[in-house]
């Protein structure tokens, strides 16, 4: 097995692992199809910039896993209250034929090092049931995030302004409020 970093060829490989990676989670064909596209078009310049970087691991130069990484504006907090970033690590994926021999747990190693040699001293992730068990026994631990999906209308289709848009269905009820 070998080690790389990722680099502007893989993005074929980094939306084929994402849409596995949800897929596997659960998620639907129909949706995957919509979010891959978009995917697509806002990874592609992060990883021509550099600002998504992270590892691939390949075994006969075959791709079989991957992790992708980011530096994330963020405020100060109590858990970093000198720094204005985190670490964010996404799709992290290993071909199932691959699974339960490690790799995973070798490239969450690689991008918690990465991210230290960039400066960052608190990272977050998002995780997927299966994944949990692997990021617990590594030390991660959840956080009081929460999140809401908000039914708002598309205001491109309106020709409204953004925050227009957004007052309007709130005070008509379209988003589940009281109309206003």
């Amino acid at each position: 097995m070998d080690i790389r970093t990722l680099d502007a060829d893989d993005l074929d490989l980094i939306c084929q692992h994402r849409e596995a990676m949800f897929r596997d989670a659960g998620q639907r064909d129909d949706v995957l199809t919509l979010m891959t596209g978009n995917f697509r078009e806002w990874v592609k310049p992060r990883l021509l910039d550099g600002s998504y970087f992270g590892y691939v691991i390949q075994d006969a130069a075959v791709p079989v896993a991957g992790i992708g990484l980011m530096l994330i504006d963020w405020p100060p907090h109590p858990a970093h209250p000198m720094q204005d970033k985190r670490g964010y690590v996404l799709n992290v994926f290993v071909e199932p034929d691959y699974r339960n021999r490690g790799l995973a747990r070798e490239l969450m190693h690689l991008a918690e090092a990465e991210l230290v040699r960039r400066g960052v001293t608190f990272a977050i992730l998002h995780a997927t049931e299966k994944g949990k068990p692997l990021y617990r026994g590594l030390g991660w631990h959840g956080t009081t995030e929460m999140a809401k999906t908000l039914d708002v209308p598309p205001c491109r289709e309106v020709g409204e302004d953004a925050m227009e848009c957004a007052a309007q269905s709130v005070s008509s009820g379209a988003c589940g409020g009281e109309p206003s």
